[in-house]
């Protein structure tokens, strides 16, 4: 009898212009499930990143209204409109990667999309990470965590997401290796991999190369070769 198929899932709170690495997740997932009812955490990933420019990595930050709303949740978070945030990071952009080879091929779509009137957080997020998704060519399915229905916390609600979604492995981050107990998953027969993600070099504008930057940095530089590069030979995975 052949053995049954590996289903992957990939769990991650949404974020804002995210890595490369988060893509790679995505992308090796079977179905990716964007963790958007848990807490907001100010100075995170879900509301900021960075892109390169002539005197080093530039944060740029979605301005959010935490003042008075408590431990928020992800899809709960509204932006701070009074801010002309959009505005501004459409301008540092066009000025750092206006020379950029495939800069005319992408601005257009990305500004378009953050240009729009936003209310929450999270729908900007995955508007981006649609439109992002497209056009590196995943086509991983997507789910939110708070459209499941599914009660619990940590580690039990993780495994309860995983099981419901007939996943066999969980494709984690490697920083889940300081707080994800693969124990737990073992029992529930689900094997735990995570993420090894070597950076990969590739061709950027301004000198010395700096990695960690937003997928749109390698947007702009390598164009069509883009997904290829996020899930390159640079990556490795270690089995738990």
């Amino acid at each position: 009898m052949a053995a049954s198929r590996e289903k992957i899932v990939g769990i991650l709170q949404p974020s804002y212009l995210p890595w490369l690495g988060f893509f790679e997740q995505m992308q090796q997932a079977d179905v990716f499930v964007y963790y958007d009812d848990v807490q907001f955490e100010k100075g995170s990933w879900r509301n900021r990143n960075r892109i390169k420019t002539a005197q080093g990595p530039q944060w740029l930050t979605v301005p959010v209204l935490t003042k008075g709303h408590d431990f928020p949740q992800i899809k709960d978070v509204r932006i701070n409109n009074t801010q002309p945030w959009a505005g501004k990071q459409i301008k540092a952009i066009s000025q750092n990667y206006g020379k950029a080879p495939y800069f005319e091929e992408y601005a257009q779509g990305l500004f378009e999309v953050m240009g729009r009137p936003w209310t929450h957080l999270l729908d900007l997020d995955l508007a981006l990470l649609s439109w992002l998704r497209e056009q590196l060519g995943i086509t991983t399915p997507t789910v939110l965590s708070s459209e499941l229905g599914i009660a619990g916390r940590n580690v039990e609600r993780l495994i309860a997401i995983i099981r419901h979604l007939e996943g066999t492995v969980f494709y984690e981050g490697r920083a889940g290796m300081e707080y994800i107990d693969s124990a737990f998953f073992i029992a529930a027969g689900i094997t735990v991999r995570f993420q090894e993600y070597a950076h990969p070099v590739y061709p950027q504008l301004y000198g010395e190369f700096v990695p960690y930057l937003s997928v749109m940095d390698l947007l702009f530089n390598c164009g069509p070769e883009s997904l290829a590069i996020v899930t390159g030979i640079n990556v490795e995975k270690e089995y738990i």
